[in-house]
C-alpha cells in the first residue's frame, strides 16, 4: 500500500512546510499550520486545442449599467453600484452575524434568476428563514450541495445570474484527496468558480467563515481571487451591523453600509445619525 505523504500549510498566508511549525516564518502567525495530503497529479501537460477568443478593446460592450442591483441602497452603495457580472464578492464575518441573512435578502428580489447553494442548512430550513423574511420569488433557486461538480452542473442547468455558495468551507472537489475546509480545497474550489463566472458572465457571492483573528478562514490568496472582499461586522449583543469592503475592484472601499437585525431580517439604515440623537 502505497504511503499518503502529507504537508503542513499555514491556514493564514498559504505557506507551506514539510513539518509542523508554531510559527509561520512568513506571516508570523502562530498555530496556524494544518495537515492536508500532498496531491500528486497525473495528468501531463497537453496544448490547448479549443477555439481562442481574442477581442479588441473598442469592441468590447461594458457599462455601469450593466450592474445587477439589489434595491437595498446600502448594500448596493458599498458595491460600488451593485452587483457586477462576472465577478466573485467574499463575504465574512463571525459566526450567526447575518452573513447568509444578507446574502439571501440582498438576491432573492432580485427580478433575474438566483442559485442559493447552502452546504450548512437543508431546503426546509431556507425555506423556513425566506418565510421568517417575508422573501417569495420564483426565480429563486436552492439547491443543498456540497460537490462542487454537481452545483456547476446545477449552474448550467438553471443559468442564473447571480449564485450564492453558503459556505466555501463546505465546498468540495472530489479530485482532490483533502477534505472540505483545507487550505487546497478552499483554493482550488474559489479558482473552479472564478473561472465559471467569468466563462458565463455571472457573479458568483461567496459567503466565508472568519478566524479568531477576525481574518477569513482560508489561505490569503482567496482575498487575491475574488474581486470584492466584504465583511459584515457587529456585536451579537447588539442589533446594528456595519458592512465595508476591504477590496472592491469595481468600487470604493471608503463606503460603509449599517444595518439593523430585527425579527424580520437586516433593516437598512439610510440615516445613521439618527441612532445618536
Amino acid at each position: 500500500m502505497k504511503k499518503t505523504k502529507t504537508k503542513y500549510i499555514c491556514s493564514s498566508c498559504g505557506y507551506e512546510s514539510i513539518r509542523w511549525l508554531g510559527k509561520c516564518p512568513e506571516c508570523e502567525c502562530w498555530e496556524s499550520f494544518t495537515e492536508e495530503i500532498i496531491e500528486e497529479s497525473k495528468r501531463s501537460t497537453k496544448p490547448f486545442k479549443g477555439k481562442i477568443k481574442v477581442q479588441k478593446i473598442n469592441e468590447i460592450t461594458a457599462n455601469e449599467t450593466d450592474r445587477i442591483t439589489s434595491g437595498i441602497i446600502e448594500f448596493d452603495r458599498v458595491l460600488g453600484g451593485g452587483l457586477m457580472p462576472g465577478s466573485i464578492v467574499l463575504i465574512g464575518g463571525d459566526p450567526g452575524i447575518g452573513k447568509s441573512t444578507l446574502a439571501m435578502q440582498t438576491t432573492a428580489k432580485l427580478t433575474d434568476k438566483v442559485l442559493y447553494v447552502t452546504g450548512e442548512e437543508s431546503t426546509k430550513q431556507i425555506k423556513i428563514r425566506s418565510q421568517r423574511l417575508n422573501l417569495n420569488s420564483d426565480d429563486f433557486f436552492v439547491l443543498a450541495e456540497t460537490n462542487l461538480s454537481a452545483v456547476i452542473s446545477a449552474i448550467k442547468e438553471i443559468s442564473p445570474a447571480v449564485v450564492v455558495i453558503d459556505s466555501i468551507q463546505t465546498m468540495f472537489r472530489e479530485e482532490l484527496d483533502n477534505s472540505p475546509g483545507t487550505v487546497t480545497q478552499i483554493r482550488d474550489c474559489t479558482s473552479v468558480l472564478q473561472g465559471v463566472a467569468k466563462k458565463n458572465n455571472i457573479c458568483v457571492i461567496i459567503v466565508g467563515h472568519v478566524t479568531k483573528e477576525g481574518m477569513i478562514a482560508g489561505p490569503k490568496i482567496l482575498e487575491h481571487i475574488v474581486d470584492t472582499v466584504l465583511y459584515f461586522e457587529g456585536n451579537t449583543n447588539y442589533s446594528y451591523r456595519i458592512l465595508r469592503a476591504q477590496k472592491n475592484r469595481y468600487g470604493n472601499t471608503n463606503e460603509i453600509g449599517i444595518f439593523e437585525m430585527k425579527q424580520t431580517g437586516l433593516e437598512q439604515i439610510i440615516n445613521p445619525s439618527k441612532i445618536f440623537l
